[in-house]
């Protein structure tokens, strides 16, 4: 039996937004996914690398699919129950999970890493990042790209004009140089979205924040009564994610 408005919305809001896994939207919502294989490659670096720092690494889950890691291998985190999961799962890898507020500073020494990632960080600290590179290291990264799901943000706040230009990996590549950064590789991709039911909206918008600001179903249930209605007239409601891949290097001394 198809699931009613109201039974949709309490689905969404009483799901566990925790972590960085997004399994919970399983027959709800699907993404493509980029062609280049992040957490392959991550793999791969990691198990070359002597010490390794993920920034904001969610719940970890991406960082923890690779099979080995270097000596020193350090995760940092902002949001407290990301934190918690973090550590459940990766401690026992022998990786360090730290709390950190994710601005400057980074806890870390001057060229304490030789391999620094992330995956879709929310804030990219450039001066950062090189300071704790060491000279010849690596940051290696998928970053969300511009004007990323717009079609459903915009379809609760409106056109946005302004903010369609955010992290446009162009910018991206000029302010890792400005750090002293070298871009060794770039590549692009533009990824379909199909959601499903809104029980998938509402999970969404609580578990990426800054997509919707002070979303909540309350506040929202008009516009998400009018997504219901489209989307059992229409079917799925379609939008795109941006995504890029970026390797940097520090100069070696």
């Amino acid at each position: 039996m198809t699931e009613t408005f109201e039974a949709l919305l309490e689905t969404g809001a009483c799901a566990d937004v925790s972590g960085w896994d997004f399994s919970w939207l399983d027959g709800r919502a699907s993404e493509q996914r980029p062609p280049w294989g992040y957490a392959r490659q991550l793999a791969d670096r990691l198990s070359r690398a002597s010490a390794s720092l993920d920034v904001q690494t969610g719940g970890g889950e991406v960082l923890a699919e690779a099979a080995t890691f270097p000596a020193t291998a350090v995760a940092t985190e902002s949001w407290p129950p990301n934190v918690a999961k973090a550590t459940r799962l990766l401690h026992p890898r022998g990786i360090v999970v730290v709390a950190d507020p994710d601005e400057p500073p980074l806890p870390f020494a001057d060229e304490a890493f030789d391999l620094v990632t992330s995956r879709h960080p929310a804030t990219i600290w450039w001066d950062e990042i090189t300071r704790v590179l060491r000279p010849g290291g690596t940051y290696f990264a998928q970053h969300v790209g511009p004007a990323s799901a717009f079609e459903l943000i915009e379809f609760f706040l409106g056109p946005q004009p302004d903010a369609r230009r955010a992290r446009h990996p162009d910018d991206e590549a000029a302010a890792a140089e400005a750090a002293g950064l070298e871009i060794v590789d770039m590549r692009t991709a533009r990824l379909r979205i199909e959601i499903h039911d809104v029980a998938a909206v509402v999970y969404l918008l609580r578990k990426v924040i800054w997509w919707v600001p002070g979303f909540s179903v309350e506040t929202s249930r008009e516009r998400l009564r009018d997504l219901h209605d489209r989307i059992q007239t229409d079917g799925p409601f379609i939008a795109h994610s941006t995504r890029h891949l970026i390797e940097a290097r520090r100069p070696p001394a």
